[in-house]
Order: C-alpha cells, then structure tokens, then sequence
C-alpha cells in the first residue's frame, strides 16, 4: 500500500510537470521561432481587424471570392470543427453535395456542372480551411469581376499576386488565402 501511494504520487507529479513544462517549452518556442511570435495572424482592413487569416470565414456575396465549404457548426465555428464523417455512399452526403453545386452554378451560370471544383463543394477536414487552390479562385474571376464592374484581366491580377507558393518551393501545394484575397479585392477599389 505504501508502494502504491508513493507510485501515485510521482505519476501525479511527472504528469503535472511535464505537462507545465511541455506547454512552457512549446510556447517559449512558438515565441522565438514561429511566425508572428505564435500569435494568430490577423488580417487588417482600414486599419481594422477583420479576421484572423488561418481561419476561414463566410463569404456569400458575388462581390467576393469565396472559400470552401465548411462542416464547423454553422460555419467556420472552432468549437466546432471536425469533419463529417459522411462518406461518399452517404446520401444525405450526396444530397448536401449535389445543392451546394447547384447553388454554385446558380452564381456561376458560365460554368458547366463537370466544370465545379470539388474542393468548392466539399468541406475540409477540419471545417475551417481558410485556402482555396489558385484554380478555384480563377474560376470565379468572373463572377466576382461582373459583380464589382471590373474587367477580368484585373481580378485575375488579383489573385495572381495572392497566390501563395508552396514553403521552400518543396513542401505543400500553392494556396490562396481566401480572406487575404478578399482584402486585396477591396483595397483595390479604393
């Protein structure tokens, strides 16, 4: 019994130090190493915070690019987020999925039902994917240029310069940061 009690204790304070210990070490790290001193980084407008870019965001308007689909809540929720756990021979999946594109091609007339990016239909993993894949943001250059008056050329010059390249050319895919975009789409107007 006396082994035990003593065993206990230390188990107790092994997990209280190293738990302490583990998230001092993570965050002294996260504070010399890591981008924005391991703060999230906020997107400003007008010198207004309007979001934090590693997070999506709700965008609904034909003024504005927008992101994936989200399964977080009621969208973009981090209390929230997991995936769905709906498979594709889930019909209510398969529903979901089919008036979503339906929806897309109602602001995308231009567009063909085989022409809908997946990624723009599904939701990510976590349901708070703030990125979209350059391809994604060109398909919706035009309904974003018609909404706002443009010509195509410039918001297409838009999202080129918001594209950003895979970490040290090697790891990742390039991305754009929907919110980002958004940002870049507005100061453009001014």
């Amino acid at each position: 019994m006396k082994t035990l009690l003593k065993s206990l204790k230390i188990t107790l304070a092994f997990c209280v130090f190293f738990s302490v210990f583990y998230i001092l070490i993570l965050w002294v790290f996260a504070q010399v190493a890591g981008p924005n001193k391991g703060n999230a980084e906020v997107a400003t407008l007008d010198g207004k915070v309007v979001g934090a870019a590693n997070v999506g965001q709700m965008f609904t308007k034909d003024i504005y690019f927008w992101g994936r689909p989200s399964s977080a809540g009621d969208g973009y929720d981090a209390t929230s987020s997991a995936g769905s756990n709906k498979g594709p021979t889930n019909q209510e999946y398969l529903d979901e999925v089919k008036a979503r594109i339906d929806t897309f091609l109602v602001h995308h007339p231009y567009l063909n039902r085989a022409d809908v990016p997946a990624e723009m239909v599904t939701a990510s993993g976590s349901g708070l994917d703030p990125n979209i894949t350059p391809q994604c943001a060109y398909v919706q250059v035009k309904r974003v240029a018609q909404a706002r008056g443009l010509r195509e050329e410039q918001v297409r010059a838009i999202v080129d310069k918001s594209i950003e390249k895979p970490f040290l050319g090697l790891l990742g895919t390039e991305k754009v940061n929907v919110l980002k975009l958004n940002i870049a789409l507005e100061e453009s107007n001014k």
